[in-house]
Parts: structure tokens; C-alpha cells; sequence
């Protein structure tokens, strides 16, 4: 701050604590800015430090000023032909591999970055090599085929805080998203602007979809494959039955071996590529229909997990040991044997027959989120024994295959789940001393990541930081968010109870002071219940929740900016609801559905939101008031008429004398 020059111990210093102030930061981008190459560089790897791993305080705006250094400006004197990107190359290796890990892409996910991140990145993919990614990329949280997160949205999203960053009615996020965006560069950018990077990114996008839409039943290309698996399992061919519908059942009967289906399947993937997509869309098919039954995987007939799944449980109690969840035995002689559903065993045994090289990139791009993904929705232990099996073949997945096996504790038992958010508000509270911190806040809440390349070793993982990876997999949200509000409820007692404590044992103590004392604890025991309320709307937020996730997002008044947005919505919704009443929308669900949904939504908003209602339509009203009353909800429809304002005041008295009369 006062100059000194970065000096190895500085620069270790700086990137292993996070930086004390706004300012502090701001010196660092000078340099990075300004300073000689050696120095840029050491101020790049203090921002991929510290600061934007553990920095909750300063994350945010290290994030942004990381964004600012991948697109530099054109220096005003330049002249050469090539790109001016080269003489930044060094600092700008420095910041990509320093963002690289998968805690890091979370954090940018997390401050609603990555469109801004991407367009920051484009200009550098239009120079480098970026059609060969490298091979992790191809196993972990890779976007689907289907994914909307194409460099076109991605770049409309960025471009659209541009618009927007003129006007003074905007939401804090809106402004805050403008400002970075408008500081990396001024200007609208368009997919048109890199040539490379969109001819090579036309070229992949016709490649998948030849690859899904070539392999149709009856097509000569599917033709030429049952032809070739004809030729590759004689021992059960059948004439002209598809053999790819039979395959499964030849090896669960000893018909075919699993080294034969193993081997065969490899050998047409690498005959015809194209096949790629059939073979696992298969697989995938098969697994989640659940009719096959689970086979041993004992290191005779399939590959053993047996080497590995003693320190793969090791390592996931490791993680979970936070949360304070059971982890059912792994160990062979516990109560979950190693075994896995036939078709996600023939699976597996498929992708370890693959080295880990770039030959196999194709296969393992494709394969590898789906063995993931199916694995985790499969009972437990399979995911675990999947992960066994793979950190034998690759070991610098180990992190992450670990990681992803930790997480399918939650989702096969409700109660683990329930642990998890406990868990959350014990740890943000700091009720009590844990693996994480006993101080409690942001910080340990979400942690500092996972993985090994932080402590020396796996370390507990916080559980917000679970819950973040786990969140969307709920299917029960009405059960969760009954169990959010249930748990902040308890932990408010909580609070209370402990502050109450403490000052009476204050009062035993000495009586001097004791205005004062009791006016810091009641201050620091509403600090933490305000703390315990932004966490449960928080989660009540991220996993859904109908009525609830409308209040936090729009308040139960008019006066914040976000309720602005409030009537159009609701009143679409009310809209729809009177309409389907009315009889003029034929609805697909059963009707005893229906009408608990109707009356619950209706009773929570008279109880809980009674202005909203006043935003209503007040024929919408009307007509929702008479459906209820076909229901025989006569009391219901009279409470909605009655919050409805002056113009529905005349049909509440008109349904009060029919009522009497």
C-alpha cells in the first residue's frame, strides 16, 4: 500500500490471506495495469488467491477486477499485426489457470459473472486453441447438449446490462452486473466479432446433432449398426432382431461375458463414432428404467472397487463431517455390498476400457457427465463405487468423483437433507463449535471450497456449500421449505435463550453496567436473528416453494422496487386460476389436486399477503370468489371479497345475505 516492492514473501503473503480492503485491491490492479511483466504477473496470482477464494468480504469486486485484466485494452501506441492479446499472455496464462478449478467457476456463478466472464474469454479463444479442451473438462458440471448457455446467450445476457445501465430505477444487482460489464468494454459484443470461434462452434453444434438425430430405428445408419454388432456378438445373433436390444439380457444370462460386451461396444464406438450417442443413450435408458438386477462387482467377472472404496469412504466422511450426517459403510462386510444395476456396471466397465488420453476425448465428453449423472440417481452405494472404480484409472479426478459421491448421501434419505439445513443455520449462527468455524457468518456458511490442493489433504466441506450443489435434486420442496421455516424458527429460540442466559449469568456476576450490558447482548442477539431470517428466505429462495419464494423475491408490500414487478405476475397467475374455474381451461391434473392447490394458495395469500390482493382484478376476483363457492369454500371466497378493496365490496355483502337467507 505505501509502495514497497513485490517481493516473493510479499507476493506469498498477499496470495495466501485475502486482501483488508477495497483499497488494497485497487493498488494490486495498478500494477497489473502499469507495472513491468514480472509484476503483472505476481499481481494476477495474488488476485486468483487468497482473495478470491476465502475473501467473502472483497470476492466480489476481486472477481470484477479479474474480468478487467482478461480484456485488456489496445495499448494507444500499438502497430503490430497480430493480436495484442500476445504481450499480455503471460499474465493473462497466470488468470485462466488461476480460475480454472471448479470452486472457482462457482464463485463467478454465484455473483452472476459468467456472461461477462465469457465475453472477457472470447477474444482470447479467437487466439488460442480453444477446440481442444483440455481432458478434465470432459468428466464434472459440463454443460448438456440442450444447455441454453451458448456464447450467443451468454453474450445477449452481458449485453443487456449495457442497455439497462443508464437507468437510476434499476434493482442494486442490475447496477452492480452494469457496472461490470460497461468497465470490461463499453460496447455491445456479438459472436460475429470472432470468426475462429464461431465457424468452429457452428462445426460442433452440427456434430452433436448429427450424432443424436443419425441413429433413428429403420435409418440405414442404424441398420449398418445392428449389422456391425451382428458380426461383434455372434455367439447371440439372432437373425434380423436388433441386437442392441438384447445385449443386456445375453450378459445377465451368461450368454455374453461383461469383458465380450465391454470389449464389442468399444470396437464399434471406435469403428463409428456416431454410434456414440445410441450406446449411451442406451445405457441411460436401461439404468433408469430400474428393472435390472444389481450383479457383484467382484474383479472376476466385473472390475472391483475393492482397492479404493475403503479410502473413498474415508474421504466422504471427511467432507460430510460438518454436517454432522451418518455415512452408511462402504467396506466390504458392511451392511451395503459392492454391487451396481446391470446396465450402469456394463456402463462403467465400458468407460474404464478408455485411456486417458486425448483419442479418447470424444467418448469420455459424452460419457462421462451421463456415468455421473446416472450413477448419483442410482441407490446408494453406487455413485461411491463408481468413483472407486474411476479414481483407479484417474487419479487427479479423485476430488471430484469423491466430491460427487458425498453428495448422493443427501439424496437418497430425507433426513440427511434435514441434517444439511440444520446444519446451515448452526454454522452461520455459530450455536456451537464446528470442523469449519465456531465464529459463525458468510464465511462459514460456504467455506473456502473443497479438495485436496487447499489443506494438504480432504477437508470438511461447509454446508452451505453442499446445499448449493444439492438444491436442485429436491423433489419434496413443499416438505424442505416446511422444514426451513421449522428450523429457523428453532434456532431463533435458540439465539433468545442463549442471550437470556447469558445475562442473567451477567446479573449473578457484578450489577455494574448492567443497562449497558443488556442493551449490547439484546443488539447482538437481533443481529443474529436477522441473520437467521436472511438465511432461511435464502434457502426457502433457492429451493422453491410457491407463496414463500413470492414474498422474498416481491416483499408483502408495495414499497421495495422489486414489488414493481408484482401485480403483472400475480396477475397473470390469478388470471389463469379464474379462468380454469370458469371451466374455459381444461387442466391435466386430478381435480382433488386442483382444488387443494386453489383454496391453499387463496388461504395463504388472505392470511399472509392481503395486499397483494388488492392488486387483483377485481372481476378476477369476483369470478375466483364464485368457483370457491361452488366448492362449498363460502367462508374462503367471503375473506377474499372481503380484502379485496371498495370494488368487491358490494358481492361480499350480496354473498353475506345469501349466506343468512
Amino acid at each position: 500500500m505505501l509502495g514497497a516492492t513485490l517481493t516473493p514473501l510479499v507476493v506469498n503473503a498477499l496470495v495466501s490471506s485475502p486482501a483488508s480492503s477495497l483499497a488494497e485491491l485497487e493498488k494490486v490492479f495498478e500494477i497489473a495495469v502499469n507495472g513491468s511483466d514480472d509484476e503483472k504477473i505476481s499481481a494476477a496470482t495474488i488476485f486468483c488467491g487468497a482473495s478470491l477464494i476465502r475473501g467473502w468480504n472483497i470476492q466480489e469486486h476481486t472477481a470484477h477486477f479479474i474480468i478487467r485484466l482478461l480484456s485488456p485494452p489496445v495499448p494507444a501506441d500499438y502497430s503490430g499485426g497480430d493480436s495484442h492479446l500476445i504481450g499480455y499472455a503471460p499474465m493473462l496464462n497466470v488468470l485462466i489457470v488461476g480460475i480454472a478449478s471448479v470452486d472457482c467457476v462457482q464463485i463467478f456463478s454465484l455473483h452472476g459473472l459468467v456472461p461477462q466472464l465469457a465475453c472477457s474469454l472470447m477474444p482470447i479463444c479467437e487466439l488460442w486453441r480453444f477446440n481442444h479442451p483440455p481432458l478434465e473438462h470432459g468428466v464434472g458440471d459440463v454443460p448438456t447438449v440442450a444447455s441454453r448457455l451458448t456464447p450467443e446467450y451468454l453474450l445477449s445476457v452481458r449485453n443487456s446490462y449495457l442497455v439497462s445501465s443508464g437507468s437510476a430505477h434499476q434493482d442494486r444487482n442490475k447496477r452492480r452486473l452494469s457496472t461490470v460489464a460497461s468497465s470490461s468494454s463499453p460496447e455491445p459484443v456479438f459472436v460475429d466479432s470472432f470468426p475462429k470461434l464461431k465457424v468452429w462452434y457452428r462445426q460442433h453444434q452440427a456434430c452433436i446433432a448429427s450424432t443424436l438425430s443419425g441413429l433413428v430405428h429403420g435409418t440405414p445408419v442404424h441398420q449398418i449398426v445392428d449389422g456391425l454388432l451382428n458380426m461383434m456378438f455372434t455367439k447371440i445373433s439372432r437373425g434380423s432382431e436388433s441386437l442392441l436390444l438384447l445385449i443386456l439380457q445375453a450378459c445377465a444370462h451368461g450368454k455374453l461375458s461383461p469383458r465380450e460386451l465391454a470389449t464389442g461396444l468399444k470396437d464399434l464406438a471406435d469403428f463409428l463414432p456416431a454410434s456414440l450417442a445410441t450406446i449411451v443413450s442406451y445405457f441411460s435408458a436401461e439404468v433408469t428404467r430400474g428393472i435390472w438386477k444389481p450383479v457383484f462387482m467382484n474383479g472376476t467377472d466385473w472390475p472391483s472397487p475393492a482397492v479404493n472404496l475403503s479410502h473413498v469412504e474415508e474421504q466422504i466422511k471427511k467432507i460430510l463431517a460438518a454436517t454432522g450426517v451418518h455415512v452408511p459403510s462402504l467396506a466390504p462386510g458392511g451392511s451395503s455390498p459392492a454391487t451396481l444395476p446391470l446396465p450402469l456396471a456394463a456402463f462403467v466397465s465400458l468407460t474404464i476400457t478408455y485411456k486417458v488420453d486425448r483419442a479418447s476425448e470424444r467418448f469420455l465428453s459424452l460419457a462421462g457427465p451421463t456415468l455421473e449423472c446416472l450413477a448419483a440417481g442410482c441407490p446408494w452405494p453406487c455413485m461411491a463405487i463408481v468413483a472407486s472404480l474411476w479414481t483407479q484409472k484417474a487419479k487427479r479426478w479423485s476430488d471430484f468423483l469423491v466430491f460427487s459421491a458425498s453428495r448422493t448421501v443427501f439424496l437418497q434419505n430425507g433426513d440427511s437433507m434435514v441434517q444439511l439445513l440444520k446444519s446451515c443455520f448452526t454454522a452461520t449462527l455459530g450455536l456451537n463449535a464446528t470442523p469449519i468455524s465456531s465464529n459463525g457468518g458468510v464465511g462459514a456458511l460456504l467455506g473456502h471450497g473443497f479438495g485436496s490442493h487447499f489443506c494438504g489433504g480432504i477437508s470438511p466441506v461447509a454446508p452451505g456449500i453442499l446445499y448449493l450443489r444439492m438444491y436442485r435434486s429436491i423433489t419434496d420442496i413443499v416438505f424442505m421449505t416446511e422444514e426451513i421455516l421449522t428450523i429457523l424458527m428453532h434456532s431463533v429460540r435458540e439465539v433468545a435463550c442463549t442471550a437470556l442466559s447469558k445475562e442473567r449469568l451477567q446479573k449473578l456476576k457484578t450489577t455494574k453496567n448492567e443497562m449497558r450490558y443488556e442493551q449490547v447482548s439484546l443488539a447482538a442477539a437481533m443481529s443474529r436473528v436477522k441473520l437467521a431470517a436472511s438465511l432461511g428466505a435464502s434457502l426457502v429462495w433457492l429451493t422453491g416453494g410457491l407463496l414463500l419464494c413470492g414474498a422474498f423475491a416481491w416483499g408483502v408490500d408495495s414499497s421495495s422496487s422489486a414489488s414493481k414487478r408484482r401485480p403483472k405476475i400475480l396477475g397473470t397467475h390469478m388470471e389463469f386460476l379464474a379462468s380454469a374455474l370458469d371451466g374455459k381451461i381444461s387442466l391435466g391434473c386430478d381435480s382433488a389436486t386442483w382444488r387443494a392447490y386453489v383454496s391453499g394458495f387463496v388461504t395463504l395469500m388472505v392470511g399472509c399477503t392481503p395486499k397483494w390482493v388488492l392488486e387483483v382484478d377485481v372481476h378476477v376476483l369476483k369470478r375466483l370468489s364464485n368457483g370457491l363457492r361452488q366448492w362449498n369454500e363460502e367462508e374462503l371466497a367471503l375473506a377474499l371479497l372481503g380484502i379485496g378493496g371498495v370494488g368487491t365490496m358490494g358481492a361480499a355483502a350480496e354473498l353475506i345475505v345469501e349466506n343468512e337467507m
